[in-house]
């Protein structure tokens, strides 16, 4: 080959603005936007917290996790067969988002709601009944709602539902062999353990909108007071405290009470009312009660707020 022939070629090479490129480098590449993502979803762990307390009747305890990549048929193969899958469009993200709901979390919100401790056994039947659809309903607008509030504050979404289905294996968001983002939330309510809500955005809807997220990481080094005190208050909000009642003040004499032996009867007359004590201070009164098949207290009065209707 000759010297001209070989300068030609490379002047032509010029002329088209060709350049090397390796195809899958970009997928490879490490995802900067997974700081920006977990601080918005804490943010929104404390606002679906305030959402699900009208549903559940009962103060949940909302919990984000850090947010994971993983091939999405890898997720897949980790859920139940059973559940609550939903696909949105969050225009003008690139992709959908795959909302899915525990179904278990479902069914105690149900039993919460109408009055029970939200406890669910065991679910005989692959389906949700009437009333659990209308909650699921209720629970991802919640949901749903509060991803918007978020987003927008990064970059403007609008959100559309696309398809909801309960077979794991319908649940299309991406190839099975490409990588989400999986951003959980876990919702305790009560002691029983907690249930999972998952939301799966696809990687390469990220990597578009990542000098977005990447500013919005930048955005969020100097917090304000309303969003310290906002932290605060969720912090406090999760202490726990002992509270206790007093059933009965019987008197005794000294004489009485030196001479206490096993056998002995001490009669005592039930208040109408008994108090509820935190760190020896009175918080409310209520009536002596059962619940369950358990000893409980229903509230009549809370002290500063005047009587319960």
């Amino acid at each position: 080959m000759s010297v001209s022939s070989t300068r030609s070629r490379g002047a032509a090479t010029r002329d088209t603005g060709a350049i090397p490129f390796s195809f899958g480098a970009d997928a490879a590449r490490p995802l900067a936007a997974l700081p920006a993502l977990d601080r918005m979803n804490e943010r929104a762990a404390r606002r679906l917290r305030q959402r699900l307390e009208p549903i559940s009747r009962i103060k949940p305890r909302v919990t984000a996790e850090p947010i994971v990549l993983r091939r999405f048929d890898a997720w897949k193969a980790d859920q139940p067969e059973f559940t609550s899958v939903s696909l949105y469009r969050f225009r003008p993200l690139k992709g959908g988002v795959l909302v899915s709901i525990d179904p278990e979390l479902v069914g105690r919100l149900v039993d919460a709601f109408y009055g029970g401790p939200g406890i669910y056994g065991e679910r005989l039947v692959k389906e949700f009944s009437p009333t659990e659809e209308r909650l699921l309903t209720r629970l991802s607008e919640a949901l749903v709602d509060t991803l918007t509030e978020m987003w927008s504050e990064v970059i403007p979404v609008k959100a559309q539902l696309s398809s909801r289905e309960t077979n794991i294996g319908h649940a299309g968001l991406v190839a099975g062999d490409e990588p989400v983002a999986i951003a959980r939330f876990t919702v305790a309510l009560g002691p029983r353990r907690p249930c999972a809500i998952d939301i799966l955005y696809p990687s390469a809807a990220l990597r578009a909108v990542e000098a977005n997220l990447s500013v919005k990481i930048h955005d969020d080094t100097g917090m304000t007071g309303s969003e310290w005190r906002e932290r605060i208050s969720a912090a406090l909000g999760e202490v726990r405290l002992q509270a206790r009642s007093v059933l009965a003040r019987p008197t005794l004499s000294v004489a009485e009470l030196l001479s206490l032996k096993p056998g002995d009867v001490i009669p005592i007359s039930m208040p109408q009312l008994v108090p509820l004590l935190v760190s020896g201070r009175e918080i409310a009164v209520g009536r002596i009660g059962e619940q369950d098949g358990r000893a409980a207290i229903q509230i009549e009065h809370v002290e500063g707020r005047g009587t319960v209707q």
